[in-house]
């Protein structure tokens, strides 16, 4: 089974980019080595903040669009995995969202697990510009 990630970069200004891919590490590659001309080429050295897996390219797509849409409040609160108070940025637009245990339930520990172990595996390294 293919997976899609939307992944959360920290750039070197502190502004964060969200994207979705097929092959995170290609496209971390991709954004280090400013093979395109985009924002966080401009951004140098990036930090991989956050990985979250999902099953299709459409909800990789539809959960990058969501989050490139909230505060960097609400942002911070996801990559932190902080629950309670992404619940409760999301309560202060009107938005309601089920109590976070459901959140961390409905997630499934499958593709949790993996998540975490990609998340892991990238953020613990940092990517840097050579020179």
């Amino acid at each position: 089974m293919e997976y899609f990630f939307v992944y959360i970069l920290k750039c070197s200004d502190g502004s964060y980019y969200t994207g979705h891919t097929d092959n995170v590490e290609k496209r971390i590659s991709e954004h280090k080595f400013q093979q395109y001309d985009s924002y966080t080429s401009k951004r140098l050295p990036l930090e991989v903040v956050f990985v979250q897996q999902f099953s299709t390219r459409d909800a990789a797509f539809i959960a990058e669009r969501k989050i490139k849409g909230w505060s960097r409040k609400k942002k911070e609160a996801l990559i932190k995995r902080d629950w309670v108070e992404l619940v409760r940025l999301a309560n202060e637009k009107g938005i309601v969202l089920p109590h976070p245990s459901t959140l961390r339930q409905a997630q499934g520990e499958r593709s949790c697990c993996m998540a975490f172990s990609l998340e892991r595996a990238i953020a613990s390294r940092k990517v840097r510009t050579s020179g």
